[in-house]
């Protein structure tokens, strides 16, 4: 029974975690004069991905692969479906050019460059498919290209989504170490009690790994980004609640299932490749999405839509998984 009641006390420590390591370390940033725009693009962007990326360390360390690649896919395929359809109920979401032309189709990218190295049976006829270190090196480079990328349109635009709140507190040096410091621990302790539990829940139930990692831990581990777009669509900030979704996307993909590849190779069954072609199915769809009706609008029709085929999918795991 306490393993349960740290698993979920454990998505709480690790998102709260995330939210005091960004807050101290943006305030750190601002003091040593670094640019907003910068803080946004690393330690900001950094922190989201922070519960992806912790869970995603401590699965690859225990050899729990299952979860580490469940978390990472069904974070990005409830990115989408889920809490992008939850904040264009909120309010229909414009994206600009940019994010139609480029960003979006970046994301498509990761998860079809990811399709290819994971497909080692269909591709090089091999006995098994997963991902190795040298795939995980692959996907790293991608990650720096993307980040090249970030700055340079950092470059040409004053916009500055820093945070849900668009503001950096001005905390002192002291305050903002004890936040850095509790934050790191909140995330490593909540980490590990989520993979824990997540293995403990698998087991007693008799489900696999895989289906947890899925629904309940990608979901969890999520929560940062549902939060983040669903303010940013109320306070009708809408291109930061789609563009929040697709560089969480990307970072997931070339980061977080890069760097986790680099620590265990994680191999990929068969079943794993529905669950990347929902993937990539889900990048395909908001790229469409944009041209259907109004023009780069998520109209909130379309949102309860997308809503519609995260639930089909997750009945769809719970009968096959």
């Amino acid at each position: 029974m306490i393993i349960y009641i740290l698993f979920i006390i454990g998505f709480f420590i690790l998102i709260k975690g995330a939210d005091l390591l960004v807050e101290g370390s943006a305030s750190v940033a601002k003091k040593l004069k670094i640019s907003n725009i910068v803080i946004g693009l690393t330690i900001v962007a950094f922190g989201t991905s922070a519960p992806e990326f912790i869970v995603n360390i401590f699965a690859s360390i225990q050899g729990n692969t299952e979860i580490a690649i469940g978390n990472i896919l069904g974070s990005n395929i409830a990115n989408i479906f889920l809490i992008l359809g939850i904040s264009a109920i909120i309010c229909p979401l414009v994206a600009k050019k940019n994010t139609v032309w480029k960003e979006i189709p970046l994301s498509l990218l990761a998860a079809l460059i990811l399709g290819i190295l994971a497909n080692d049976i269909l591709i090089d006829g091999d006995i098994s498919s997963g991902l190795t270190r040298t795939d995980g090196l692959v996907l790293l480079s991608f990650f720096i290209i993307f980040l090249y990328y970030t700055f340079a349109i950092a470059r040409i635009t004053d916009e500055n989504p820093i945070s849900k709140d668009g503001e950096i507190k001005n905390l002192s040096y002291l305050k903002s170490t004890v936040f850095i410091i509790l934050g790191l621990i909140g995330l490593v302790v909540g980490g590990k009690w989520i993979v824990d539990g997540a293995v403990k829940i698998a087991e007693n139930f008799n489900v696999s790994q895989s289906l947890i990692g899925l629904t309940v831990v990608a979901i969890g581990t999520s929560l940062p980004e549902l939060a983040t777009s669903a303010v940013a669509a109320y306070k009708k900030q809408t291109d930061i609640a789609i563009g929040n979704i697709v560089g969480s996307n990307i970072f997931n993909i070339f980061w977080i299932l890069g760097f986790s590849a680099l620590i265990r190779p994680l191999p990929f069954s068969p079943n794993s490749m529905i669950d990347i072609f929902m993937t990539i199915f889900a990048s395909v769809v908001l790229f469409a999405i944009m041209f259907i009706g109004k023009k780069h609008t998520i109209a909130k029709w379309e949102g309860i839509s997308m809503i519609s085929i995260y639930v089909g999918y997750v009945v769809f795991l719970v009968f096959t998984k």
